[in-house]
Order: structure tokens, then C-alpha cells, then sequence
């Protein structure tokens, strides 16, 4: 006896289900086809999604399908990767999809059956060649009440956007990642532990297939924390889905230089790539589908930043240090040409190549400091400005606040938020400005200037107490207000002229200690201060010793070694020696008259100067630092032939140090000059070049 078996659902119908089950999110896309597909005349014909690949698009359209079904509408869908980019193909494909008899013509099934219909079409970036052809000729041709999505990585061509009848019948939907709440509900879905959620979501940024195939690692057994180092293969994947195909080695190294730095432009690209003109790169890579537009340049999509990044640091290590360091060099370069908002722009987007260090990374909201600007105070922001520290410090540091506005305003920045109020500010104090009664009424600024009787600040040096620093309803947490003010510190390290000190109290020091170690720091609590029973803790660094740039080379090193315990080992650098002016002016005496002696210059301690160390290649080799040694004395020298009055200065010198006559006595006679004229130019050419390189090594010129 045979038993009857029920058939069930098909595997088609079990695959539906199953995909329908692991969707989420997306609710407004869904709600703009369910309303546009209910109305009475539909509000327009053409819904045009697009978004780089992975992003959920056929996801999505096969959701619109299921709407459309639901509706009881008649509905083809058809997907680019599998016709053949030609009006026939494209026309059989619909017919075959609507269940037409072969041969049949499409056109007379829209116009006679009633009702709605619906056309989804996906990957239409595969249908390129037929785009003309779709919006001049088929879409023209059906009824009024067909509706058509068209889905694809690009956006729509430009004669889409211009022709005003398109501009009124067709949506343009740009389709986004998934919100954090989406991504949440879909893990959650996936049976993925809370624990791991975190990790997830920061690299994906709620890329749909990201999430799909971190959820299949899982799905595998994987129960250890999730990391990007330990899924090369869910990067290869996204890779092939965001890239494609890459057509040439130069076009990939374009790629991973945009991923690298945080906005890209074709001057930047150039000097990425070591190119004289990058204009065709830069071009190429602004229409691939992932790049976004930013009023100050381009750059790619999180996720494909991510899997950019992460896929060059492991594959190609040294390329990617070249790329770090053309960058810095770029960003600095220009910020010493800029002021203002282009200046703290530059300096936001130096701070960005250290976006993955783990010890930074999490006190910077790197994506939100683009909305907070700074300015100057106003006196209209006094009152505000007062009483936000009153609401955080208490009484007592308000009217110190009161009484550094009143006395330095000029060294006040202001955050400014939509309507121009006050939402945060940064308020110095020179130090070597402040009186006696200034440092007895306030304790923070006494601590300091008692930490600064140990280094003392020499002739045309200057010292920094970042005093206040607060947003409005932030206070010191991380936030876009506290992220925008570590920039204007940074700023302020960088373009400070004579720059030797500078101090950083803190509500909470032990909270940024990973952070202020990584940036090189150091612990004070000899500067530390008390007011109204709260104790503040001080941080601070010596300019003199580690200069900007010796800062600004730590760091990179510091960027490309990503362990835990990188911060300390890399720490290490060479302490300089910080000479008084008197004790600098003798030892450039000294370089002058061992100008032809190599081996006694070795002995000079300028040596070990900034004005050296920063001058040359960072060479660690004694014969290399005496070279460049003669090479800045000499240049300084040089420069005095550009002033008239100057040049007998320089006639003086050359004949005495860099080719010395046997005597005195002799080089008067060469210069035809009484002696006595003679040595009084001598000694005010050695006063001119000692002033000039005196400049230079307290940071008032560049190298």
C-alpha cells in the first residue's frame, strides 16, 4: 500500500521564508513602495535606489516584491547579472518574469491587464549600455500606472537629474547602512552574544553583508571575541563586493591611500602616490559607487575604509608606513601655511591616521568634530562662559574663570553651536604673562609656575596653562566639544611661537592617562591643584625637549605599531639638550671658529639641539650631526647677504670662518677695512647669526 505524501512548501518558498525572516530595518524605504503603491495615481513611476555593494539593495528588492505580492499586483523582477545589456534581452527577461508565453508582447500585457503593476529591476548598474535606452524609449512606452525600481550602485546619470519630467516622476533613494538599533535587532536574530554586539557594530557600521558574514562566523562555532585580525576572509569577501575589479596596480594603491587618510584631494592623492599630476586617478576613484562627496574632498564608505585598511596593514606593511608618512608630511606642510578653520580642519585630518590606535581611539569622535567650530570670545559669551563653569566647578573656579577672562580674553576659544551660543570653550593662560598676585589668588596657575622654577623658561619663550576646557553639558567627557578642544591644544603645540611649556589639568586624570601617555603627557603632581575641595590633576610636556616635529615623528611611530604595550616600548626618544641663550651663543662662537674642523664640531653641544636634531634627518650618527651643524650655521650666515645693511656682516665672517684668512689683520686687509671696523663687524655678524638661530631653536622660525 502506498502512503500519499503532502507536498509542503517548495524550496523556493522555504528560501523566501527563510530571508524574510532574517530582515529587518528599513522601514521607511518599505513604507515609501506600500504608500506610493496604495494611492489612488501614483505619486511617481521610477524609484531609483542605489548604494555601494552589500549595502542590502537586492535585500531590499526583494522585499518591495513581497509587498507588491501581498498587494495582489502582478510583478517582475529582474536582476542585471544575467541579461544580456540589450533591448530584447532586457524586454524577454520582463516577459519571462511576468509568466508571458514566448513571443508574446509585453507592451499589450501592461496596457490590458487592469491594475497595477510593478517592474524591479536589480544590479542595474550591469545595464549601463541600455540607460539611454530604459528612460528615453521603454519607460516612456508603458502605462501610468506601472510602477519600476530600479536598483544599482550608481546613481543616476545625469540626464536623469536635468530632464525636468524625470525630475518630477522619479525618487532618487540613496540606501544607507543600517541604523545601530537595526544592526542590534539583526544580530540579536542571528543568535549573536551581547558581549560580542560592540566589536560587530564598529567595524561594519551596519553594512549589511558585514553583518551577515560576521553572523556566519559565529553561525561556525567562533566563540572568542570578534576582531578584524581574525576574519580575513569575511575582508577578502567585502573587498570583491565593494572593489569589483581593479584595473591596474596604480588604481589600487589609489584606493588604499583614500582609504588611509580621512578626506581625499587630488593635490593629496598626488603626493600619496609620489605622482606629478594624479588628476585621471582622482577621477576614477570619485564614480565608484562607495566614495561619498564632502565639501573639502572625497572619501570612501566606513565599511570599505575598514576592509581597505585592514586588508593593507597585514598584506603590505611597508607600503602602508610610506602612506602614513607622505600623509604627515603633507598635513604639515599645509598647516604651517593655514590659519583659522583650514588650519584646525588639517590638523583633524593628521589626528585621523591615528584612528585605530587603541589607545587613542576611544576619547575621539573623529566623525562628529566637523559639526563644533571654534572662535573668539565675545563679550556678550562672558556670562555664559562663567556660569558654565560655575554648573560644573563651583563657585570658586567661576570666579577665577571671571577674573582670566577679563585679564587674557584674547586666549579664549569659543564652541559655537547652531545658533551660535556658547556649547563649550578652551581658556589659556600665558604663564610668563601672569603677575605675583595672579599666582597667589589662583592655585592651578601657582602649581605651574612652581613646576616651570625647575625648567625655566629661557629669553623668547613661552608657557601654556590650558586652564579651562569644557563642554557646555559635557563638561570633560568624551564628546564632539572635547574632541574639538584637544584640537585647538594640538593647534596651539604646532604654530605657538617660542612654545617651551605647556599644562593640562584634568577632573579626571586617571581617565585620560591611556590617551595623554600615547600622546607623550607626562604625569605633574607637582602642579596638581585644589579648589573648593576638588583636586585637579595636571599633565604636561616640555617643547624644548621634545619638540613639535621630534612629537609629531613619536607619533607616527607610535601609529604603526598597533600592540597594547607599543605606547611604552616606542616611547623612547632622544632627550635634547636645552641650553640657556648665553650658553647657546657661546657654543654657536664655538661653531663658527671649528667651522673647518669636523672633529672638534663633533664636541659642539649644539649637537644635541634642537636646532640639529630637527635641522637634518634625525641621524643619530655624530659625523652626520656635525655636518648639518655647519650646514645651518652657514646658512644663517648666508641670509645676511640678503639685507644691504648686513652683507659687511657676512664679508666679515666668510673670510674669518668658512675661508679664514691666516690672520685677522689679514682678513681686514682682504675686506679693505680698518681692523678696528673690521672686528666691530665680526662681532655684530656673530650677533646677528646667533639671533637668527636662536629663533630657530625656541620654535619662533621653521628649519
Amino acid at each position: 500500500m502506498r502512503v500519499k505524501m503532502s507536498k509542503g512548501l517548495s524550496l523556493q518558498q522555504r528560501l523566501e521564508r527563510a530571508r524574510r525572516g532574517r530582515f529587518v530595518g528599513r522601514a521607511a524605504e518599505k513604507d515609501l513602495v506600500q504608500s506610493s503603491l496604495a494611492s489612488p495615481e501614483l505619486p511617481f513611476s521610477v524609484l531609483f535606489m542605489f548604494g555601494p555593494g552589500g549595502i542590502g539593495k537586492s535585500s531590499l528588492v526583494r522585499e518591495f516584491h513581497h509587498i507588491a505580492r501581498d498587494n495582489d499586483l502582478a510583478v517582475a523582477r529582474v536582476d542585471g547579472r544575467n541579461l544580456e545589456p540589450s533591448p530584447d534581452s532586457f524586454l524577454d527577461a520582463l516577459g519571462a518574469s511576468f509568466e508571458l508565453p514566448p513571443k508574446a508582447d509585453l507592451h499589450e500585457f501592461l496596457a490590458d491587464r487592469p491594475g497595477r503593476r510593478v517592474i524591479l529591476v536589480d544590479t542595474y548598474e550591469l545595464l549601463t549600455p541600455l540607460d539611454g535606452w530604459i528612460r528615453d524609449r521603454f519607460l516612456p512606452s508603458l502605462p501610468g500606472d506601472v510602477f519600476v525600481v530600479l536598483a544599482g550602485r550608481k546613481p543616476p546619470a545625469l540626464p536623469w537629474r536635468t530632464d525636468p519630467g524625470w525630475q518630477e516622476m522619479m525618487r532618487i533613494l540613496p540606501l544607507r547602512n543600517l541604523s545601530p538599533s537595526e544592526s542590534r535587532g539583526y544580530l540579536g536574530l542571528r543568535g549573536i552574544p551581547e558581549s560580542q554586539v560592540g566589536s560587530i557594530l564598529e567595524f561594519t557600521h551596519g553594512h549589511a553583508l558585514a553583518l551577515s558574514l560576521v553572523a556566519d562566523l559565529y553561525d561556525q562555532g567562533l566563540d572568542t571575541r570578534f576582531t578584524v585580525e581574525s576574519a580575513p576572509n569575511v575582508i577578502q569577501i567585502l573587498l570583491e563586493q565593494l572593489v569589483e575589479q581593479v584595473p591596474s596596480a596604480l588604481q589600487r594603491a589609489t584606493l588604499e591611500a583614500s582609504a588611509l587618510v580621512r578626506l581625499t584631494t587630488e593635490s593629496l592623492l598626488a603626493t600619496l602616490l609620489g605622482q606629478a599630476d594624479a588628476h585621471e586617478l582622482f577621477e576614477w576613484l570619485r564614480g565608484l559607487s562607495f566614495m561619498e562627496t564632502d565639501p573639502h574632498g572625497i572619501y570612501p564608505h566606513d565599511l570599505a575604509r575598514e576592509a581597505l585598511t585592514a586588508d593593507l596593514r597585514w598584506r603590505n606593511p611597508d607600503w602602508f608606513a610610506t602612506l602614513h608618512e607622505r600623509a604627515r608630511g603633507y598635513y604639515m606642510k599645509r598647516v604651517r601655511s593655514e590659519s583659522g578653520q583650514d588650519q584646525q580642519r588639517l590638523l583633524s585630518d593628521f589626528l585621523y591616521l591615528h584612528r585605530d590606535n587603541r589607545a587613542i581611539r576611544p576619547f575621539f569622535l573623529w566623525q562628529e568634530t566637523g559639526n563644533v567650530f571654534a572662535d573668539a570670545m565675545k563679550a556678550e559669551d562672558v556670562a555664559w562662559l562663567t556660569e558654565m563653569v560655575r554648573g560644573h566647578e563651583g563657585e570658586g573656579s567661576a570666579a577665577l574663570a571671571a577674573h582670566w577672562f577679563s585679564r587674557q580674553p584674547h586666549n579664549v576659544s569659543v564652541l559655537r553651536g547652531k545658533e551660535n551660543e556658547p556649547i563649550g570653550f578652551l581658556a589659556r593662560v600665558t604663564l610668563e604673562a601672569t603677575s605675583d598676585q595672579d599666582r597667589s589668588l589662583d592655585p592651578a596657575v601657582g602649581a605651574a609656575w612652581n613646576h616651570l622654577a625647575h625648567r625655566p623658561l629661557r629669553s623668547g619663550e613661552t608657557a601654556t596653562l590650558f586652564r579651562f576646557w569644557m563642554g557646555a553639558a559635557s563638561y570633560q567627557s568624551v564628546s564632539p566639544e572635547q574632541s574639538q578642544l584637544f584640537l585647538n591644544m594640538v593647534q596651539d603645540y604646532l604654530v605657538t611661537p617660542g612654545l617651551a611649556f605647556t599644562f593640562l589639568p584634568c577632573a579626571q586624570p586617571d581617565f585620560w592617562r591611556a590617551m595623554f601617555d600615547y600622546a607623550d603627557q607626562e604625569r605633574l603632581p607637582g602642579a596638581d591643584f585644589t579648589i573648593g575641595g576638588r583636586t585637579f590633576g595636571t599633565y604636561g610636556h616640555d617643547w624644548r625637549v621634545t619638540p613639535p616635529a621630534a612629537w609629531l615623528a613619536m607619533m607616527a611611530e607610535r601609529e604603526m605599531n598597533l600592540a597594547p604595550g607599543a605606547i611604552r616600548s616606542n616611547a623612547v626618544h632622544e632627550q635634547l639638550l636645552v641650553l640657556s641663550e648665553a650658553d647657546f651663543a657661546v657654543a654657536v662662537r664655538d661653531a663658527l671658529r671649528d667651522f673647518t674642523n669636523p672633529q672638534a664640531l663633533i664636541a659642539n653641544p649644539l649637537i644635541r639641539s634642537r636646532l640639529v636634531v630637527e635641522g637634518g634627518e634625525r641621524d643619530e650618527n655624530v659625523t652626520v650631526r656635525a655636518d648639518t651643524l655647519r650646514k645651518t650655521v652657514r646658512e644663517a650666515a648666508e641670509s645676511l647677504r640678503e639685507t644691504p645693511r648686513l652683507a659687511k656682516f657676512y664679508r666679515a665672517i666668510f673670510h674669518t670662518y668658512f675661508q679664514p684668512a691666516m690672520t685677522q689683520e689679514q682678513a681686514a686687509e682682504i675686506i679693505d677695512l680698518p681692523f678696528s671696523t673690521y672686528r666691530r663687524h665680526l662681532r655684530s655678524g656673530i650677533e646677528e647669526i646667533t639671533s637668527r638661530l636662536w629663533a630657530r631653536e625656541i620654535g619662533y622660525m621653521e628649519n
